[in-house]
């Protein structure tokens, strides 16, 4: 998998049947762990937009089976994160929700970035959580499952629902 991205740390390991489109745009740290089903994605373009994506993932990062990560920007995964099973994160939509672009078919629409995605050192995104662009998620921070979220999460928080709220605060 060395030479799938642009960089990994020692101690990787990551399990067969992952995807991995735009690699070298894709930088992973030390003991790296990425368990089966996992979709991590750069696109440079799509329909004729061009786009300069980066995905930086930190050391002591685990990912669970069935996640996909997604950019046209840039996402960065700080030292310690854990994702549980089927954790989405994308730092990008099809198209501008309006009128106009409801009546193209989603896969026509341009590619849409709103912002870098940051998640920091030690969160812990539980099963099924959506990570949806432009949001930060604060350190030592921890996203009960099936939450969906859509604003920035501050430090050492736990938020949970859909969109996600802080329910406690240390």
């Amino acid at each position: 998998m060395k030479k799938v991205f642009a960089s990994v740390g020692d101690n990787a390991y990551i399990m067969s049947n992952i995807y991995v489109r735009g690699g070298q745009k894709i930088i992973i740290g030390n003991n790296f762990y990425c368990y089966w089903g996992v979709r991590i994605e750069t696109y440079s373009c799509h329909n004729g937009m061009k786009f300069n994506p980066q995905i930086i993932i930190g050391n002591n990062v685990s990912i669970n089976p069935d996640c996909h990560i997604g950019a046209i920007n840039r996402i960065e995964i700080h030292d310690g994160v854990l994702m549980a099973s089927r954790v989405f994160i994308t730092d990008h939509f099809h198209g501008k929700i309006n009128r106009e672009e409801l009546l193209v078919s989603p896969q026509k629409r341009i590619l849409f970035a709103k912002g870098t995605v940051i998640i920091k050192k030690n969160a812990w995104l539980g099963e099924g959580v959506a990570v949806m662009p432009g949001v930060t998620i604060g350190e030592n921070s921890v996203i009960g499952a099936n939450a969906v979220v859509t604003k920035d999460i501050p430090d050492n928080s736990i938020a949970v629902g859909i969109p996600a709220k802080v329910i406690k605060q240390f």
